[in-house]
């Protein structure tokens, strides 16, 4: 009896100790030490300034005495300058006219480029692209020579052969909001036009072989077919675009130069929030303006995405 009992003691299966780590366990912790310096120097150069500047827009400071709380003063005062709100009108009229231009045309660019029987596509898609990556002192001096104020420019000499009077681009209030607009059309409808290419070499052909077997023509194909299959990509360009509208400032101090921060005609959200912190050093209304621009931000951009998202759905309710 007592051999069985020992025979069954010895016989009994042996359980492994399991390993202090697993595989699983180690590679993840792996992936967190691989992107562990992303979300380190995002804290650091990212996080940390946006946090602080929450915290500032509640306080005095002009960067050099020590802070005092000021509670929603800052808040009042930005909203009681009319200079704000000039800034905000500037941002998005011109906004909307170098926005709203470079999605439409950029689906119509995208859609040209990518006919096959268009010859040097390549060389197209380059050149239109260009204006994106041209270095900003280069678009000054473009756009200073497009749009002198002397009547030989290039843009009154355009106006003078449609028999209009020469316009003074960089001291009259609408001349220079349409030269600045205009610059923002340049840069950036190329980026629109690749993104919105790449959108439509997407799309299966055999969309476009069986609406042709239908007898649909080009427009029909590019108004039922190729828009709508851009949504996506139409949906990003208009978040993209209206966020960098309400974040415009290269283009209007290149445009300007040394008078942008003292002339009303151009003045943006983000260029009266430098003034504030960089000019006036106040460091504490030009973050109270930041607080502001980032609720104008998620409004406009949420709104915008909205409307786009349900254009689809109101078509095909109408039908």
């Amino acid at each position: 009896m007592e051999s069985v009992k020992a025979n069954a003691i010895t016989n009994k299966p042996k359980v492994k100790k399991k390993p202090f780590r697993s595989e699983a366990k180690k590679d993840m912790y792996s992936a967190y030490l691989y992107i562990a310096p992303f979300f380190i120097i995002f804290a650091i150069i990212g996080l940390y300034p946006a946090v602080f500047s929450i915290y500032l827009a509640f306080q005095k400071w002009n960067g050099l005495s020590p802070m005092v709380f000021a509670g929603l003063d800052n808040f009042r005062i930005v909203l009681a300058d009319p200079l704000f709100w000039k800034s905000v009108y500037n941002t998005i009229v011109m906004g909307i006219m170098g926005t709203a231009p470079q999605i439409v045309f950029g689906i119509i660019f995208a859609y040209l480029l990518n006919m096959a029987f268009l010859k040097f596509r390549n060389l197209f898609r380059v050149t239109i692209f260009m204006p994106y990556i041209t270095s900003m002192v280069a678009v000054a001096l473009i756009f200073s020579v497009l749009f002198s104020n002397h009547e030989s420019s290039l843009a009154n000499y355009v106006l003078s052969l449609a028999g209009l009077d020469p316009v003074s681009w960089g001291s009259s209030e609408w001349g220079t909001k349409i030269a600045i607009s205009i610059m923002v059309f340049w840069r950036w409808v190329g980026y629109n036009t690749i993104i919105y290419l790449a959108g439509i070499q997407s799309i299966p052909n055999d969309l476009y072989e069986a609406s042709t077997i239908d007898g649909a023509s080009k427009f029909q194909q590019f108004r039922y077919i190729t828009v709508p299959m851009l949504k996506p990509f139409i949906i990003l360009t208009v978040f993209t675009s209206t966020v960098g509208a309400l974040q415009l400032f290269s283009e209007p101090t290149v445009f300007l130069g040394t008078d942008a921060f003292t002339r009303d005609e151009a003045m943006t959200i983000v260029m009266y929030l430098y003034r504030d912190a960089f000019k006036l050093q106040s460091f504490g209304t030009a973050s109270a303006t930041a607080m502001i621009l980032l609720v104008l931000i998620t409004v406009f951009a949420a709104i915008n995405v909205y409307l786009t998202s349900g254009m689809g759905r109101k078509r095909r309710g109408q039908q």
